[in-house]
């Protein structure tokens, strides 16, 4: 009957040693998920787009004889592309060309007409990325065709400049963005219909554009 009872205590003893063992070992953690890192908005890459507005211009004819200035106000409507690089510090570089048509035109007595038509240019940007916000300044090389026409006069000149001006552009998605801007327009001088001739213009453009 001892024996039994030893033999009964043995085995009550070994069953608890199992279960405390089983309830030490620790439970097994689950696996992370899986999370997704946004990626940050950037301005980095090709772009173009259209814009259109209006643009105030001054031109002076002078000869031997005299000169003197007059006024070509009007509407413009174009189109640009480009290439933006953005540097980790906010910092954006590129460069963008573009091509307009302006109906800056002036009439005269005498039936004639003077006004200017498709002008463009190259330009280098510079600017600052507030994430979907870029503010931005350029300069470069720009060129226009002014012309005249009537009263036995017919005649035309290219004329190349400079320009510089400043923008906003902001991204509505990650592909489109709106745009607007500032520019000034200096063509220099040439020669018409006999007059040395010099125009330039004050430009505000409202655009649009699709990022690559």
């Amino acid at each position: 009957m001892r024996a039994l009872f030893i033999l009964a205590a043995s085995a009550a003893m070994t069953a608890s040693s199992v279960v405390f063992a089983a309830d030490a070992v620790p439970q097994v953690p689950a696996a992370p998920e899986a999370v997704e890192t946004p990626v940050s908005f950037t301005w980095s890459g090709p772009y173009a787009g259209l814009h259109g507005g209006y643009a105030w211009g001054e031109g002076d004819a002078t000869t031997a004889g005299g000169g003197g200035s007059d006024s070509f106000d009007g509407g413009r409507f174009g189109g640009f592309v480009g290439y933006n690089w953005q540097f980790s510090n906010g910092f954006v570089a590129g460069v963008e060309g573009d091509l307009n048509y302006d109906w800056n035109e002036n009439s005269y007595t005498g039936g004639f007409d003077m006004d200017t038509g498709f002008s463009g240019g190259v330009r280098a940007r510079v600017g600052y990325a507030f994430d979907r916000a870029l503010l931005y300044a350029a300069g470069g090389w720009t060129m226009t065709n002014i012309s005249v026409d009537g009263s036995g006069v017919n005649d035309d000149d290219t004329l190349n400049g400079w320009t510089v001006g400043a923008g906003l552009d902001y991204a509505f998605t990650d592909n489109v963005f709106g745009r607007i801007e500032y520019r000034y327009n200096d063509y220099g001088d040439g020669s018409l219909a006999g007059f040395d001739t010099d125009f330039n213009q004050h430009v505000i453009n409202v655009g649009i554009g699709v990022k690559f």
